[in-house]
């Protein structure tokens, strides 16, 4: 009976630990991402279910303290007007802890996207609990989704393209290239990349 009870525990203990594993990590390429209702800078609340027509999602999480990602925004405004109209919104989360980085708070968030002229949406994950499904580390992280019957399936994670410091020096545009092929029914030719950023901050 003794034996049992310690082999049951074991099998609680293996159990638990693995899915506290799975979820620490975060998605996964072919992982349905589930959906957030965040709110915006505008005052409204946004979730992926309110594109009907959307075939998929650009979903990058930046913020407005980081170099990386004040480098990369006018890139990410770039992708929001070229997939917009086809089907692949950018939906951009902002992660961090702003007790940490008062400079990303909704208030300077707000600022940010007027000054810049967002066109997409500016969420904040207040209470940090989208990063981590997602098992973003960086900003900015880029998690690119595919509307299927199963869900919103992650097509490709990781970096804009191969050249933060230079946008007129890029060789390769990952999410570009994620985002067409998708469009043309084919592969991701590259599905996932090293993010390059700033730490989130917790």
């Amino acid at each position: 009976m003794k034996n049992t009870f310690k082999i049951a525990m074991a099998l609680v203990v293996m159990l638990t630990t693995s899915v506290f594993t799975a979820s620490a990590q975060g998605y996964d390429i072919g992982d349905i991402a589930t959906d957030f209702k965040l709110n915006n800078i505008d005052g409204t609340e946004v979730s992926m279910a309110d594109y009907g027509d959307a075939k998929g999602f650009i979903i990058v999480f930046t913020c407005n303290t980081c170099p990386y990602a004040v480098a990369y925004e006018d890139r990410i405004e770039a992708l929001n007007k070229k997939y917009e109209d086809k089907g692949y919104p950018v939906i951009a989360i902002m992660p961090n802890n702003t007790d940490v980085k008062p400079g990303d708070s909704m208030e300077a968030m707000k600022a940010r996207a007027k000054a810049k002229g967002f066109t997409f949406p500016y969420l904040m994950d207040e209470g940090q609990k989208i990063y981590p499904q997602y098992g973003a580390t960086k900003t900015p992280h880029v998690y690119i989704l595919e509307r299927t019957t199963k869900g919103h399936e992650v097509k490709y994670i990781g970096a804009i393209d191969d050249n933060y410091q230079d946008a007129s020096a890029v060789t390769e545009t990952y999410a570009e290239d994620a985002v067409d092929a998708l469009l043309s029914g084919n592969e991701v030719p590259e599905k996932k990349t090293r993010a390059i950023g700033c730490s989130i901050k917790v």
